[in-house]
């Protein structure tokens, strides 16, 4: 009757770190994005130069990496809050761009709901069903490594179509990382919100481009 007592606590316990873990994480992710869309906004209304790609590449690489190095430090908050909203100010020409084309506003549109239902959709899923994802882990890094290669590669090679497939495999992928990203806070693979909303935020952030890449095909533009 002890061991069977001990094992109850032990899951009220684990289930309320759990709770607080994903209401902590959606909070802080709900307001790194809304200060991404304001810096994305200003950066738009200011018409704001395209940054240097490397930049941009330092930033986005580098920026989880000097969070995770602060992640017990009261710093951890105001690096995350400085990060996306760089991201965001860097996302704002590209929106812009698109925004100016016959069909943008449509494209827009339709790239933020598809991205806002995916995430909706997979994280969802992912928290009713419980089940673990982990096992997607070396695949999707190993994706990761070979799209940002991709990436590079094509910044020299300026080819359209190797353009659209990194794009349609960077949503996969994508698509993949969020109900990763979800199962880990669910099973304990991660129980730091800052670490768990600059994933997902990344996540979202970069579905949402190449969402915008293949909408913007598609419409011809």
């Amino acid at each position: 009757m002890p061991n069977a007592s001990i094992a109850t606590t032990a899951r009220r316990t684990s289930t309320l770190r759990t709770s607080k873990l994903l209401r902590n994480t959606y909070l802080l992710l709900a307001m790194t994005l809304a200060v991404s869309a304001v810096t994305a906004w200003w950066a738009m209304v200011s018409q704001a130069r395209p940054l240097p790609w490397l930049l941009v590449m330092a930033v986005f690489i580098g920026g989880p990496f000097l969070i995770n190095a602060l992640r017990h430090s009261a710093w951890s908050l105001p690096a995350t809050f400085v990060f996306t909203g760089f991201m965001g100010y860097v996302l704002g020409p590209v929106v812009g761009y698109y925004l100016h084309l016959p069909n943008g506003p449509l494209v827009v549109t339709t790239a933020l709901a598809l991205t806002a239902g995916t995430f909706v959709g997979l994280s969802a899923y992912a928290l009713v069903t419980r089940r673990d994802f982990s096992f997607m882990g070396g695949f999707l890094m190993a994706g990761l490594i070979v799209v940002l290669l991709a990436i590079v590669a094509n910044i020299f090679l300026d080819i359209p179509a190797l353009s659209l497939t990194i794009s349609a495999v960077s949503v996969l992928l994508m698509a993949g990382l969020i109900l990763f990203d979800t199962s880990r806070m669910v099973h304990g693979g991660e129980d730091n919100y800052v670490m768990m909303t600059v994933s997902l935020y990344a996540n979202i952030y970069v579905l949402f481009t190449h969402l915008l890449n293949l909408l913007g095909a598609l419409e011809g533009d």
